[in-house]
């Protein structure tokens, strides 16, 4: 069926076409300055990663799993990336490690405070859901594709659309742990004499840190899913390796690149899950 035999036409595709070049011509010096930061960002974490020797990084991982959960899971660390190193897919796991601090950052530090927005207001709720929807909903792959326009290959697209990506769980999440706080703890905090604010940083963030804990190891997950597909546009890291070994049937090195997606996957998964159990615990004793 062509367009002509339709009763109707919405040139949606048309429409975002025309939007992408006016953003390209006009806001050229905009996406440059973005594209600068994230790409100076990102090579600024990569080289603290990938300067000192293999083993350091190790142990100073070993040691954050150890102070999040436990001795075991610093063995476990060990013994992981030491097979990632074996693997000689070092490099590439800290290019990917990068990525996912940098968009990971990013995402929290833009879907917390919408998050608390839309919990504080219902209208803000009600303007943010279809946006996140739309976000959640979006395939993947159709992520890079505007960026690769406004960005050019490379790191930065794939930076950008992992934020976008990623970006929903730290609303949500956010919104329903504040929601989720005992009305009647809230009430007497305002009943006391404290501010909005003040109920704000001392009662429901502590209540609702639990949630939003959950809510950020899910932006970090994503984020590693997508920094893996990223690969497709010429982002560095795990999904470059991936990508290739595709296009070039590869099974070893596909497997290689595979299972140290798999340990760093595992590893932020335990640590970031654990440092949000274990601040819980904190509180609550």
């Amino acid at each position: 069926m062509s367009r002509s035999d339709l009763w109707f036409s919405i040139p949606i595709g048309e429409w975002t076409e025309v939007l992408v070049d006016w953003m390209t011509t006009h806001l050229r010096g905009l996406f440059n300055l973005i594209s600068n930061g994230l790409q100076d960002l990102y090579e600024l974490i990569s080289w603290v990663l990938l300067t000192p020797p293999f083993w350091a990084v190790i142990i100073v991982l070993a040691v954050i799993a150890f102070f999040a959960k436990s001795w075991k899971l610093a063995l476990a660390t060990v013994l992981g990336f030491l097979l990632v190193y074996g693997m000689f897919r070092w490099d590439q796991a800290m290019q990917s490690l990068a990525q996912v601090i940098v968009a990971s950052f990013f995402a929290i530090v833009i879907g917390v405070p919408l998050g608390i927005l839309a919990a504080r207001k219902a209208s803000a709720s009600s303007a943010i859901r279809p946006v996140l929807d739309f976000l959640q909903t979006m395939p993947a792959f159709v992520y890079l594709l505007p960026f690769i326009l406004l960005f050019s290959v490379g790191v930065v697209p794939g930076i950008v659309s992992t934020i976008l990506f990623s970006l929903p769980p730290a609303v949500r999440f956010t919104e329903l742990g504040i929601r989720g706080v005992d009305k009647e703890v809230v009430e007497a905090g305002y009943a006391f004499g404290a501010t909005p604010g003040r109920v704000l940083r001392q009662i429901q963030l502590p209540l609702a840190k639990p949630t939003i804990m959950a809510g950020i190891n899910q932006v970090i997950m994503l984020s590693l899913s997508m920094v893996v597909i990223s690969g497709l546009v010429g982002a560095e890291g795990l999904g470059r390796d991936i990508v290739s070994a595709i296009s070039r049937i590869d099974v070893g090195k596909g497997t290689e690149a595979g299972l140290a997606v798999v340990i760093l996957a595992i590893y932020l998964d335990r640590v970031t899950s654990s440092f949000g159990k274990a601040r819980t615990a904190a509180g609550t004793a």
